[in-house]
């Protein structure tokens, strides 16, 4: 990784918040999407079949559910996101990795979080599994205009708010899409994944972050 040339101080690595930071995959996705599907059959009487073929089309396609119906349907973000993250037992549902705290102090440099999520969902994800304190800004699907990854214009503005080379970068994800634009970009790439497959942009694969302070070092 490029990243690794630099000193430990001046590396800086952008982190993902669902499926990288916490496994949304049991509990809180399962939820959201029942969400996203009830605001679809409600804002477009639609059946929970067609509700469920549209979120994921519009998810496959652009990387999120809101940027599709942004796209084709002039859906306002501020209402759908209001109606569609909704956790008040979000405690509940969070599965964390008692590791994660560790790993994340041993890793020198710039921590950063951005995440596809609302702000106020971020915030409260982050604290569910205690690593705010970890992380020296967040940034949420408002700060990129609600143009979530894997879009150039939400990178374009972390890069430009902290005056970052994107060669000091290292992007923590689990989605491919969003390493693309990232490698792309000329960030190093991180993979959170369990699957075992080569992909050409992908410098390093791990099965969760706590593996990564060893990763680095090797």
């Amino acid at each position: 990784m490029k990243i690794l040339a630099l000193p430990p101080s001046r590396r800086v690595w952008i982190f993902d918040l669902d499926n990288t930071l916490h496994d949304a995959r049991a509990r809180v996705f399962p939820a959201m999407h029942d969400q996203i599907n009830a605001f679809l059959q409600r804002h477009f009487s639609v059946d929970e079949a067609e509700a469920n073929r549209m979120r994921e089309h519009f998810w496959r396609t652009y990387g999120t559910t809101l940027d599709g119906l942004m796209r084709h349907h002039g859906v306002h973000p501020r209402h759908f996101l209001a109606e569609t993250h909704v956790f008040p037992e979000l405690g509940d549902l969070v599965v964390r990795e008692n590791a994660l705290r560790h790993a994340l102090e041993r890793l020198g440099g710039t921590k950063l979080v951005f995440s596809n999520a609302p702000r106020r969902y971020v915030g409260q994800v982050l604290k569910a599994v205690g690593l705010e304190r970890y992380f020296d800004a967040v940034y949420a699907i408002e700060d990129a205009r609600y143009r979530g990854k894997p879009a150039l214009h939400g990178f374009h503005f972390l890069l430009r708010k902290h005056n970052l080379d994107p060669h000091r970068c290292a992007m923590v994800d689990d989605m491919l899409e969003n390493l693309r634009t990232a490698h792309r970009l000329g960030m190093s790439t991180v993979w959170v994944s369990t699957v075992r497959k080569r992909v050409s942009y992908v410098d390093v694969r791990i099965s969760s972050v706590t593996e990564l302070p060893r990763k680095i070092r090797s």
